[in-house]
């Protein structure tokens, strides 16, 4: 993990000490006729000045709801927010807003205006914000500063997304899903824009679906399922709790009643197992033991092995322990 970067020139600075984001008790329930649903249960969260919080959740977890609270975008039915050591609906709410930055996972653009169009149009609501300049260079799109956004690629048009949110140097940046339906190039991109705003003081709060980019950008995470925070913790602390951090993976010509999965399960290093007809998933603390165990019991019972695979636990297998669900691209579990 790293240690939350200090204010530096990039991001307005604040006199006001404190967490970034403080939330206690949050409750917040939607009705539609005679259907009720209890979005966020009691919700605790506290979000650290200078880092960056990875918010992970299924859809339907209270994660969105919980972001657009934050924001002051939707009104909590219970429970204490405090953003930057403000509350909204207080009379304060234009300051709040002056000193956060919000990128959607989509923004509309006018497809004849300009990169250099349209962030002078966000610049003019920021007089003491970044030059459309500066703000072009953060995002690496100054060979497109004078293209139409129609012509851009998705990459490039939510760079300039995140360029248009940070404009106001924002002490804290909301990105929702922002690298969703990217290509890879495109996404490490926008990762180097995250790491560069968090290296200048700013703190991030990022919701994404894909786990590899929540493990390389967050130096915290909270796994969200019900309304309610289920896990808290760094990456690495998260992994650490399964238990083990390895994966052996197996595949055979059919256990066929030759091997109970109580029986891998109970070989040495093999922490847990899960079985699937002729698959099967080991959580291993030694990879070497666990192997050689496991194939001198296939050999025993004449079990021929097809395939075989190690790989290192991630947040991936973090969240299916905690909630049996996968985190999927689209967004459904």
């Amino acid at each position: 993990m790293n240690s939350p970067a200090s204010a530096a020139p990039g991001v307005a600075s604040s006199a006001i000490d404190g967490p970034a984001i403080e939330l206690v008790g949050l409750r917040k329930t939607f009705r539609k006729g005679r259907d009720v649903t209890v979005a966020v249960n009691g919700l605790d969260l506290v979000v650290e000045r200078g880092e960056v919080f990875g918010l992970l959740g299924p859809n339907g977890a209270g994660k969105t709801t919980t972001v657009e609270i934050c924001e002051g975008l939707t009104a909590p039915d219970a429970g204490q927010v405090r953003v930057l050591g403000r509350q909204w609906r207080t009379g304060v709410d234009q300051e709040i807003r002056e000193r956060i930055g919000v990128c959607l996972q989509e923004t509309k653009f006018q497809e004849k205006a300009t990169v250099r169009e349209i962030l002078g149009l966000f610049r003019a609501i920021f007089p003491g914000g970044r030059s459309i300049e500066e703000a072009i260079d953060l995002v690496s799109l100054g060979e497109k500063a004078d293209s139409r956004t129609k012509g851009l690629s998705g990459g490039q048009r939510q760079r300039l997304a995140v360029a248009t949110a940070l404009l106001g140097r924002p002490e804290l940046l909301f990105l929702d899903e922002p690298t969703t339906g990217l290509d890879p190039q495109s996404r490490r991109q926008l990762w180097d824009v995250v790491r560069e705003y968090r290296a200048g003081g700013g703190t991030t709060v990022l919701t994404t679906h894909y786990m590899d980019e929540a493990q390389q950008l967050s130096d915290r995470v909270a796994i969200v399922d019900a309304g309610q925070v289920i896990a808290l913790g760094t990456p690495a602390e998260l992994i650490r709790s399964l238990g083990a951090e390895h994966f052996v993976e197996i595949e055979v010509d059919g256990f066929a009643g030759k091997i109970r999965p109580a029986e891998l399960a109970a070989l040495p290093a093999v922490e847990h197992c899960e079985c699937e007809d002729a698959r099967a998933v080991l959580t291993v603390d030694s990879v070497h033991t666990a192997v050689v165990a496991m194939e001198r019991l296939l050999q025993e019972r004449d079990v021929a092995l097809l395939g075989l695979a190690t790989r290192h636990a991630t947040l991936e297998d973090v969240f299916v322990h905690l909630t049996g669900r996968h985190l999927r691209e689209d967004g459904k579990s």
